[in-house]
């Protein structure tokens, strides 16, 4: 996955993220703005995976939405 694809395209993913994982906040959401590195930290504090599984949620979520 492409994550400049994610990040170009973030705003109008924001339902989908939303129902992903709703435990990130909204403001939490802005903040990450598509970037991946900052998504796994934040999947990593409100979902305690370790980072591998952070991650590798996070480009499942991206390769199912994927917005070309």
């Amino acid at each position: 996955m492409n994550w400049d694809v994610v990040k170009g395209n973030w705003k109008q993913l924001k339902g989908k993220f939303r129902e992903e994982w709703g435990k990130v906040t909204d403001d939490e959401f802005e903040q990450i703005a598509g970037n991946k590195d900052q998504l796994v930290g934040k999947l990593q504090e409100k979902y305690g995976w370790t980072r591998d599984e952070a991650a590798a949620n996070a480009d499942a979520w991206a390769n199912r939405h994927y917005v070309a």
